[in-house]
């Protein structure tokens, strides 16, 4: 399809460009076509999506259209909407996120649902505890602190761009006072710590290496490798937190796991196999597949 906004000398109206471009993006195999084309000239616009439909035969100046052209071109490269316009929504809070971090899913909702219900709603005796390992955009550990503000929290990233970036998302939600950031690879910052964690909760990298290059462009791409390669079997780093966990963990400390939906067996095995902890527990997403895994450890 030819892009007549490079060259037409017509009024743009804003119901004419959300028509014209949602086709354009279905000829480019562009997913949530007409969503994409709204959300983005809503940017454009400054508005709320539902006022474009207020102000349809508003028409668009050349400045305006000279910038939606420009987001229509990162679409058209598979560019992720969430990385166009540098922020996402999770848990009810608009996150800022970039190519240092992936962009929060909606079944990772699921993994902050666990946790909430693995922390006292009530205000504890005793505030508990609790580490992110892997925080990205920071989106798990400040859902956690938003509703539950009176624990303390804990959040690692081996990205200092990450943890840099989650660290301005806590700033902008009033919630850094809550939260101690920190670089490093998994538990590898925390040895010679004494510090023991009555939950742990990580959504790590559980892609099978060979799987990457047939995910969507807008994944592969564009989404930091390194937070979405799980190793040959997705597992690597499912093993190695199920393995290392235990010695930071309170007794009956709970550690809680995103994982690939065909990988229950395997984590039950490796929770057996580790001998510390006395009960492994799988809960199912907003789609029926098994996506939480939550282990116990044994009591001292």
């Amino acid at each position: 399809m030819q892009n007549p906004l490079q060259t037409s000398e017509k009024h743009w109206t804003i119901l004419d460009l959300l028509k014209w471009t949602t086709g354009y993006f279905k000829s480019h195999a562009v997913e949530d076509s007409r969503a994409s084309a709204e959300v983005l000239l809503a940017h454009v616009l400054d508005l709320k999506r539902i006022d474009l439909y207020v102000r349809y035969d508003q028409p668009l100046g050349k400045i305006e259209l000279t910038a939606f052209k420009a987001l229509i071109k990162r679409r058209i490269a598979r560019e992720p909407v969430a990385y166009i316009l540098g922020g996402r929504e999770f848990w009810s809070m608009n996150l800022k996120v970039s190519e240092n971090v992936l962009i929060p899913r909606p079944e990772t909702e699921c993994l902050v649902e666990a946790a909430l219900d693995v922390l006292p709603e009530n205000v504890p005796e005793e505030p508990k505890q609790v580490l992110e390992l892997g925080t990205g955009s920071g989106a798990i550990v400040l859902a956690l602190a938003s509703e539950r503000p009176v624990n303390s929290y804990f959040a690692s990233d081996v990205s200092p761009a990450a943890v840099a970036l989650a660290r301005g998302n806590a700033r902008r939600h009033r919630l850094d006072d809550r939260i101690f950031f920190f670089a490093g690879a998994w538990f590898d910052a925390m040895d010679g710590n004494d510090l023991k964690f009555d939950l742990i909760v990580s959504n790590p990298p559980y892609i099978p290496t060979g799987d990457i290059k047939s995910l969507q462009p807008e994944i592969r791409k564009y989404e930091p490798c390194t937070a979405l390669d799980g190793g040959s079997d997705g597992l690597d780093c499912l093993h190695l937190i199920i393995r290392r966990a235990v010695k930071y963990l309170a007794a009956r400390g709970i550690l809680l796991l995103e994982m690939g939906s065909d990988q229950r067996n395997a984590i039950d095995a490796a929770a057996g196999a580790a001998g510390c902890y006395d009960r492994v527990e799988f809960m199912k997403d907003y789609g029926g597949h098994d996506r939480i895994a939550k282990l116990r450890k044994k009591g001292d």
